[in-house]
C-alpha cells in the first residue's frame, strides 16, 4: 500500500481524540482480561472435574449400600434359620430329658435327629460368620465411600464459596471500568469509534497500538522505514492504520518518528 492510498483511506480525527482511544483501549483490554478471569476461575474447573468424581463416587456408594442391604438380609435370615434350628434342637432335648420318650426305637430315632440338628446348625453357623465377614467389609466399604462423598460435599462447598467471591470481586472491577469507560469514549468521533469497535472485534480485542521506538503496540512488529516515512508526512489529525496488522496506529511523542 503506498502512501496515496493510505492517505485516501484514513479518517480524520483531532490527536486528542485519537490519544483518548489509547486510554479507551486499556480500559476495554482490562475488562476483555476480567471477563477471562471469571470465565476462567481455577475453582470452576476444579468443581468440574470434582462434580464428575463425586457422581462416580455417589454411583459406587449406592452400590455398597445394596450390598450391605443384602448382606444384612441374609444375616438376617440366617441368624433365623440358626435359631429355629437350635430351638427345635432344645425342645428335642427337653422330651428327652423329661422322659416322654420312651420307646428304645423312638429315643434311638430323637438321637440321630438331634445328630442332624447339630450338624446344621454347624453348617448354619458357619455361614453365619462367612455372611458376617461379608457384611463388615460390605460396610467398611460403604462407610469409606460415604466419608469420601461427604469430603467431596465439603470441598465442593468451599470451591462454591471461593468462586462466587472471586466473581464478586470480578464483577465489582468491571463495573467499575464500566464507570470509566463513558468518559473515556467522550469527545470520540462516531466514524473512529465505529472503526476502534469493528477493529475490536476482527483483532482480537486489540483495535489500536501507540506507535512507539518505531514500534506497533498493537502487533508488537517494527514498522518499516518507508511507512514511517509515510506516517512522518501525514497531517497530525491523519487517522494512521498500520499496513502490516491494519490496526489504529497512535503517535506519540516516543514514537521514533
Amino acid at each position: 500500500m503506498d502512501s496515496t492510498t493510505h492517505r485516501r483511506r484514513a479518517l480524520k480525527a483531532d490527536p486528542a481524540a485519537q490519544l483518548a482511544l489509547l486510554g479507551l483501549q486499556e480500559l476495554d483490554s482490562r475488562a476483555d482480561q476480567l471477563r477471562h478471569q471469571r470465565e476462567n476461575l481455577p475453582e470452576i474447573a476444579e468443581i468440574a472435574a470434582l462434580t464428575a468424581g463425586r457422581a462416580e463416587l455417589d454411583g459406587r456408594r449406592r452400590d455398597a449400600q445394596i450390598a450391605v442391604d443384602d448382606l444384612t438380609a441374609e444375616q438376617a435370615k440366617v441368624d433365623a434359620d440358626v435359631g429355629q434350628v437350635k430351638s427345635r434342637k432344645v425342645r428335642d432335648e427337653q422330651r428327652m430329658d423329661q422322659g416322654l420318650i420312651t420307646s428304645p426305637k423312638d429315643l434311638e430315632r430323637m438321637q440321630g435327629e438331634l445328630e442332624s440338628l447339630q450338624r446344621r446348625i454347624t453348617t448354619l453357623e458357619d455361614e453365619e460368620l462367612e455372611v458376617m465377614a461379608r457384611l463388615e467389609d460390605a460396610q467398611r466399604d460403604l462407610d469409606s465411600l460415604t466419608d469420601q462423598v461427604a469430603a467431596a460435599d465439603e470441598r465442593l462447598a468451599a470451591l462454591g464459596e471461593a468462586r462466587d467471591k472471586k466473581t464478586q470481586e470480578l464483577d465489582d472491577s468491571l463495573r467499575k471500568v464500566a464507570e470509566e469507560r463513558g468518559p473515556a469514549a467522550d469527545g470520540i468521533p462516531a466514524d473512529l469509534m465505529a472503526l476502534y469497535d469493528r477493529l475490536r472485534a476482527s483483532k482480537g480485542g486489540v483495535a489500536v497500538g501507540a506507535l512507539r521506538a518505531r514500534e506497533c503496540g498493537g502487533c508488537r512488529l517494527a514498522l518499516d522505514p518507508a511507512e514511517l516515512a509515510s506516517i512522518r508526512a501525514a497531517a497530525p489529525d491523519e487517522v494512521i492504520r498500520h499496513e502490516e496488522c491494519q490496526r489504529i496506529l497512535v503517535r506519540t511523542p516516543e514514537s521514533g518518528l
